[in-house]
């Protein structure tokens, strides 16, 4: 099945994506299918979508695709291992080709912080500093064959993690000497993602996504503001339940 770029404004639209609107977008290109005219294709579909008086952002942190870890990494209990890159490297990241695409777009504003975004669009200066704009004008998500996991947006709201949960990823000082902070994003354990899958299915059973097939690919749709606001309120209420350490 081949799908495209009207396809793809089509699936858009039916999902709830409307013209003006400030969305955060996750996508995995390989999900839908095969893609006529591929990452381009997707990037235009959405601009096409939202128009310029809405705004359209993705994540463009500096990380490599993901690195197997080796014997001696197993052994520190290392799950999770990407170098940092550097700002104009060509090298394909962990934030997939849509989002690598999108940052080299001459129309794109990129962020220069440490987790630097890309915003397209309305205000791109002023959302491409972070995703607080997108929230404060109640904006919405758009994750095409991702989920909860890669909603950027969820992190804004753990300011409050208990010690407990920030210890289940925390590297030791062992691995921090070997993969240097400044050169390597290192997680070790498991990453406790059952709570953000938690948080997900109770998203769906109030009605918060919208959920639509797109060629293959399974796509979601929401308020951002809802949606970690409800990851707000388990921090706020039971962290230590929510993460199951307790």
């Amino acid at each position: 099945m081949t799908l495209y770029q009207q396809d793809l404004e089509d699936g858009f639209r039916s999902i709830g994506l409307k013209k003006g609107m400030y969305v955060e977008v996750h996508i995995s290109l390989s999900s839908f299918g095969h893609v006529e005219g591929g990452a381009p294709a997707v990037i235009a579909a959405l601009k096409n979508v939202v128009t310029p008086g809405g705004a359209i952002i993705m994540t463009a942190f500096p990380f490599s695709r993901r690195l197997e870890p080796d014997e001696q990494d197993l052994k520190m209990n290392i799950s999770v291992k990407m170098r940092i890159l550097d700002p104009a490297s060509e090298e394909r990241t962990d934030m997939g080709l849509i989002a690598d695409t999108f940052k080299r777009d001459p129309e794109v504003v990129l962020g220069t912080d440490q987790w630097p975004v890309a915003a397209w669009g309305a205000e791109a200066e002023l959302n491409a500093k972070g995703l607080s704009n997108l929230h404060q004008k109640d904006g919405y998500a758009l994750l095409l064959g991702v989920d909860i996991c890669r909603l950027t947006s969820m992190h804004y709201v753990e300011g409050e993690l208990p010690e407990e949960v920030k210890a289940l990823t925390r590297p030791s000082d062992e691995v921090r000497r070997k993969y240097p902070e400044s050169e390597w994003y290192v997680e070790t354990g498991t990453p406790p993602s059952y709570a953000w899958y938690a948080i997900q299915d109770e998203a769906f059973r109030r009605g918060y996504f919208a959920e639509k097939t797109i060629g293959n690919s399974r796509c979601l749709f929401c308020k951002v503001n809802e949606v970690i606001g409800l990851y707000r309120h388990a921090l706020e209420t039971d962290p230590l339940g929510l993460y199951r350490l307790r």
